[in-house]
């Protein structure tokens, strides 16, 4: 018995540090901001004025532009499911044959997850501009000139635009996990299925695709919740214009504390934020528990 229970704190011992740290750094602060969120306070005078509900009742019910900004970040999240992700799969695979310069590949497309977001965002400003950008430049020099456009000005392209940049700078870091993914195949999977007279198609359908199901699936829940969560990039780029067509949500939260000075309702916002984002990710699980049983 004695044993048993000394086993038993032992193992608490070991987890109370991380759930210590989770409480101060996370359940804390949570509590405090859904305090915060309950009054009418522009984050400067110490006077709060209490209105209960009223500012979770105003998001929900009256303001088109935050759920707009939902609405952009869930198209922001779409191109990244698909076009970002998908080219991080073509490529780990082609990484992941026996190449020339394969490492050389490897560090070209880890370059871009870890540049600075700033200076990414800047860059691709002015590539984008629509006035002196180095893409309109280059399609006019090649006889373009009816694709000459103001990318980032055009509440048509503006979104598009920052969602292609958004995923270029991303993809790295999920070709990163599906070529660890691909690593970890058993190669004499591959040989069992040449012997039995497998094409390429058949092995990736019936040997890459099953083993990477958990990758797949990882990869896709960190890019939704990465993606949804995107604030220096649009901040950088178009500060959520034109016209809030770019705003996301992080920026709408920001506009909300330094434009409106409305702490209170902001700290509303990151509430309804952070459970909109916890019940994505517990569908998730849900939905990746049932992919691999």
């Amino acid at each position: 018995m004695q044993q048993k229970l000394k086993s038993t704190l032992e193992n608490y011992a070991f987890v109370l540090p991380a759930v210590t740290i989770f409480f101060i750094f996370y359940v804390i602060p949570f509590i405090w901001v859904f305090q915060l969120g309950l009054y009418d306070w522009d984050g400067i005078l110490p006077t709060k004025i209490f209105v209960g509900m009223d500012n979770f009742k105003e998001i929900i019910f009256q303001d088109k532009i935050w759920w707009q900004s939902m609405l952009n970040a869930g198209y922001m999240t779409a191109i990244a499911l698909t076009f970002q992700n998908i080219l991080a799969f073509l490529l780990a695979l082609a990484c992941d044959r026996e190449i020339r310069m394969k490492n050389f590949y490897r560090l070209i497309f880890f370059i871009p997850p870890v540049l600075s977001e700033v200076v990414v965002g800047l860059v691709w400003q002015w590539i984008l501009d629509g006035n002196y950008g180095l893409l309109n430049s280059w399609l006019a020099h090649f006889g373009m000139q009816n694709l000459v456009h103001n990318w980032l000005s055009d509440p048509q392209t503006a979104l598009t635009a920052v969602a292609a940049v958004h995923s270029w700078k991303g993809f790295g870091w999920g070709f990163l996990l599906f070529l660890a993914g691909l690593q970890i195949i058993p190669r004499e999977l591959y040989e069992a299925a040449r012997v039995d007279g497998a094409n390429a198609w058949v092995s990736f359908k019936k040997i890459t695709l099953p083993m990477m199901v958990p990758v797949i699936i990882m990869v896709a829940i960190l890019t939704i919740l990465g993606t949804m969560q995107v604030f220096v990039l649009i901040n950088t780029m178009t500060d959520g214009g034109p016209a809030y067509h770019t705003e996301v949500p992080v920026t709408r939260i920001f506009a909300s504390m330094r434009g409106s000075s409305r702490f209170g309702y902001a700290c509303a916002q990151g509430i309804i934020f952070g459970i909109i984002l916890m019940a994505l990710s517990f569908t998730q699980y849900r939905l990746s528990k049932k992919a691999r049983n």
